[in-house]
């Protein structure tokens, strides 16, 4: 864009701005000027609200279990198994620190659908990073469940 053009958008805008914030008097309008004094004076130095916490487990999920199981848990029809409501989240929370740990192969059914997908080992995960994506499954996706603990983790990995 040439200088000139943009000189002219740039002043087309300014004009437009002025003349938004102006009175009929062609003054602008006092509540403008001292809006940020005001808002200073009336909110202080107040830090920004923090945004809601998010689980712990919602990153490792993003990082490893994401792809197949799909952002909403409901996985991919006869490929990878949902997590949501009606899946293997239930089931006993060591049969899935196992699962995590050394994988699954072989045919399952989950709500009735058979997937014949093999799930690897997730191994490299910490037992903290297992233990929270477990309780975030189980308590995210329409599930209700009971959190992991990282010593059930510890145990089951163990052999205990």
């Amino acid at each position: 864009m040439s200088r000139i053009v943009k000189q002219l958008v740039f002043g087309v805008v300014l004009g437009v701005f002025v003349i938004s914030h102006q009175d009929s008097s062609g003054k602008m309008r006092a509540e403008i000027v001292r809006s940020e004094p005001q808002a200073k004076k009336i909110l202080g130095n107040q830090p920004a609200k923090p945004s809601a916490k998010e689980h712990p487990g919602k990153a490792a999920y993003t990082k490893y279990c994401l792809v197949c199981h799909q952002a909403n848990g409901s996985g991919v029809p006869g490929m990878f198994p949902p997590v949501g409501k009606g899946s293997w989240a239930g089931k006993d929370p060591k049969e899935l620190v196992l699962i995590i740990t050394k994988g699954l192969n072989g045919k399952i059914e989950v709500n009735g659908e058979v997937y014949k997908s093999a799930m690897p080992a997730q191994s490299q995960l910490t037992d903290q990073e297992i233990a929270d994506v477990l309780t975030y499954i189980r308590s995210d996706f329409g599930n209700n469940f009971g959190a992991v603990s990282v010593d059930l983790v510890k145990k089951v990995r163990s052999g205990k």
